[in-house]
């Protein structure tokens, strides 16, 4: 006897479902580097590098108009402690708007080792299917013409909520995904602040 329309609406759905959680484990083990060939990360890291001169250039301004802002007069940034903090205060900008990337990836190397070692440590590595039990098959095949009808009709719902909601994890994960390196790129404007 074949498979029945029930079985094979659950086991699409659950198949929808372990394709997505796959591609979800390689989206959050993955380097920015090596999405898609590197081209997506390429652009970022263009666009970062082009905001990188004009946070630069925000840099400098800012730190005139803090040292008019915290000085009255000259006499004032000719103190020591008063220079010092300015330029502890520009060094920590400088740096911050030029490893700001460097400093990203760093953090997105230790939270993927996190993850990694979290999944593999929890006893899923990360790639285990689900699938429909042999009891739940037989049970289903053993159910008559009549009674079936609303069962197929539930699994039609339920199997259209499972791929519904499978596609929202993996839009949900592709989206703080691009934000995150979206954020990664544009860093040295609001770091120059």
């Amino acid at each position: 006897m074949g498979e029945s329309w029930i079985v094979s609406n659950l086991n699409a759905a659950l198949s929808t479902w372990n394709d997505k959680l796959a591609e979800i484990w390689s989206l959050l083990t993955e380097s920015p580097q090596t999405f898609k060939g590197g081209q997506v990360w390429g652009v970022m890291t263009g666009i970062h590098s082009a905001l990188q001169a004009i946070g630069y250039g925000l840099l400098v301004l800012f730190f005139a108009v803090g040292v008019m802002k915290t000085c009255g007069s000259f006499v004032e940034v000719k103190k020591p402690e008063h220079a010092l903090k300015l330029f502890i205060r520009f060094a920590l900008a400088k740096g911050a708007v030029t490893y700001g990337l460097e400093l990203m990836l760093a953090v997105f190397s230790i939270v993927q080792g996190m993850v990694s070692t979290i999944i593999t440590q929890s006893g899923s590595s990360g790639m285990s299917s689900v699938s429909l039990p042999q009891e739940l098959i037989d049970a289903i095949n053993n159910v008559g013409f009549w009674d079936s009808i609303p069962l197929w009709a539930v699994t039609l719902i339920g199997g259209l909520l499972i791929t519904v909601l499978s596609f929202t994890m993996i839009l949900t994960v592709y989206g703080r995904m691009f934000s995150l390196w979206m954020y990664a790129a544009i860093a040295p404007i609001p770091l120059s602040t």
